[in-house]
This record gives structure tokens, C-alpha cells and sequence, in this order.
């Protein structure tokens, strides 16, 4: 017969409260889910994406361009005429121009007017110029075709006789030292990032110390009393896996704002004289696709290295607990 009495009834809930107070003990993480600590190690990381992702996009905007300008001056030549007294510049530069689109390879030779001319030049000496009033020198924009390029000295003992004052750039220093300039910048990127994913380990590895010496008697007993190095190692993985993906996250996202904000910009001040100089030197500073596919995969990588930095710890602590004590437990 079952026992309904007061007394009986208050154990059974004494009992219950009981087992969920034995679950809630069992339930709750070794490492404390949110603590002054944890929150300075999500902006530490965050910190460190951001200015992971801003090198990478730097990186891959100076490649990009490099390439461009690479491309750009590999499809070009430039004949510069100097004007000089008694020299019709017009008819000097229809002559070099009818010279150079003589040559096979050669697809087109275009004249840089007068008006282009004037705007090449109105960020450093300001709008209104007269060309004629002032030794500018004039342009001829030589296309050439890159699978079959022409004779450029051949061109050149051409046009120097009839015109002297005329000479004739195939920009090839130009893309030697283009080339230079872009792998040295994108080899200091790639050791800068490196540089900051190394302090992102080393900033892991003393908050996953912190963290262990906080606890450090229950993860000892823990580990004394049966339990894995895995098991515990896990439970730090998983924590610091979320601390590392939200900052990571933080971060990334940053980046990207600070990516689009420029690009708006550019955009914006596209028809300005300073703006096509920055654009010409730098592009539209749009990292594309590929550069924001790589903040994401920074941001996997960093919040991986997180985790992964902190299991290590976790394993490599573990084993010096059993190295100094092998006879405990």
C-alpha cells in the first residue's frame, strides 16, 4: 500500500531536488562558460583577426594589382615626343604614330590628345592648363599584340632619326621592378600574418593555462580518479573552440565592413583627378571574391588553431601531471 503521508511525500521531493542538484553538479563544464577572462580573450582574438584579415586582404589587393598593372604595361608601349623649337608637335606625332603602326605586332597607335593630356597633369599643377604654354611632353599609346610583340629596337632606329626628340618606352624595367616590388610586399604580408597567428597560439595557450590553474584541483582529482586526458582535453577544445569562433567571427566581420567601406568610397570619389591616381596605382581597392573567401577561411583557421592550441595544452599539462606524480591515483 502505498505511503501517502506528509512526511513520505516531502522525502520523495527532497529526493528529487536531490538528483537534479547530483545532475546539475554532473552537467556543469570544467572550464566556466563566461568569466572576465574569457571575455578579454574573445576581443584579443577578435583583435587579432581583424588585423590577420586586413593584412591578407592588403596582400591580395597588391597582388591583384600588380598583376593588372603587369598585364596593362605587357600590352603596351609608350613613344614620348619632347617639344622643342620649330617642331610642329601635331605633325610629329602623326609621323611616330604612322611609324609605329607600320610594325607587325603592332594592333593600334592612339594619340593622347590634348584634353587627356591636361587631365594626366591637373592633380599636381591644377585645372585650366594650356599645353601649349608649358614643355609638356605628348604621348603616343602603342598597343601591341603579346603573342606576337614587335621589333621595339627596330621601331626605335626608326623614329629616333626622323624625330629626335622622340623616344620610345617598352616598360620592360618597369615590369621587372613591378614584379620585385609586388613579391617583396606579398612575402612581408605573408610573414606579418604569420607573426600574428603565432601570438594568437601563444595568447591560447596562457589563457588555457589560466584557465587550468583556476581549476586546477578539480581537474587534477578528475584525472586521478579515472578520467581521460581526452575527456578533459575535449572540454577545454569545445570551450575555447566557441570563445576562438565568436572572436574570429567578431573580427572577420570588421574586416569585411572596413573592405566594403573603402570600396564605397572609391567608388564615390571615382570621377575626382586624386581618385583616378589612387585607382590607377590601386585599383578600385576591392579585394574580389577570392579576398573574401580567404576572411572566411581566416576565420575557420583562427578558430580552429584556437581549439586545437588548447587541446594540446590541456594533453601536454595532463602528461606532466603524470610525469611528476606517476604513482598518484
Amino acid at each position: 500500500m502505498t505511503d501517502l503521508s506528509p512526511n513520505h511525500v516531502e522525502d520523495q521531493h527532497a529526493g528529487r531536488a536531490g538528483t537534479t542538484q547530483r545532475v546539475q553538479r554532473k552537467m556543469a563544464p570544467i572550464v566556466p562558460a563566461q568569466n572576465i577572462a574569457g571575455r578579454a580573450l574573445v576581443l584579443v582574438i577578435a583583435i587579432m583577426t581583424f588585423l590577420s584579415c586586413l593584412t591578407f586582404g592588403a596582400v591580395t589587393l597588391v597582388r591583384d594589382t600588380a598583376s593588372v598593372w603587369e598585364n596593362q604595361i605587357a600590352r603596351e608601349a609608350t613613344i614620348q615626343i619632347k617639344p622643342m623649337d620649330g617642331l610642329d608637335i601635331e605633325a610629329a606625332l602623326a609621323q611616330a604614330s604612322q611609324i609605329a603602326g607600320e610594325f607587325p605586332g603592332v594592333k593600334s597607335a592612339r594619340i593622347v590628345d590634348r584634353d587627356a593630356t591636361a587631365r594626366l597633369l591637373e592633380p599636381w599643377l591644377g585645372s585650366g592648363l594650356n599645353i601649349d604654354e608649358l614643355p609638356v611632353p605628348r604621348l603616343i599609346i602603342v598597343t601591341i599584340d603579346e603573342t606576337n610583340p614587335p621589333d621595339f629596337a627596330a621601331m626605335r632606329a626608326a623614329i629616333t632619326p626622323k624625330l629626335p626628340s622622340a623616344s620610345l618606352d617598352d616598360h620592360r624595367t618597369w615590369v621587372d621592378r613591378l614584379v620585385a616590388m609586388a613579391r617583396t610586399t606579398v612575402t612581408i604580408g605573408i610573414a606579418v600574418l604569420a607573426l600574428m597567428l603565432a601570438a594568437t597560439v601563444l595568447t591560447v595557450v596562457f589563457a588555457t593555462r589560466g584557465a587550468m590553474a583556476g581549476n586546477g584541483h578539480i581537474i587534477e582529482v578528475l584525472h586521478f580518479v579515472g578520467a581521460e586526458a581526452r575527456f578533459i582535453a575535449r572540454e577545454f577544445r569545445h570551450h575555447f573552440l566557441v570563445t576562438g569562433m565568436k572572436g574570429a567571427a567578431a573580427g572577420g566581420a570588421a574586416a569585411v565592413l572596413v573592405f566594403i567601406v573603402f570600396s564605397w568610397w572609391s567608388s564615390r570619389n571615382m570621377a575626382t583627378p586624386q581618385a583616378d591616381q589612387a585607382t590607377a596605382l590601386f585599383g578600385n581597392f576591392a579585394i574580389g571574391s577570392a579576398g573574401y573567401l580567404g576572411v572566411v577561411l581566416m576565420v575557420l583557421v583562427i578558430g580552429a588553431l584556437t581549439a586545437a592550441t588548447s587541446h594540446v595544452t590541456v594533453v601536454t599539462y595532463l602528461s606532466d601531471i603524470d610525469v611528476r606524480q606517476p604513482d598518484a591515483g
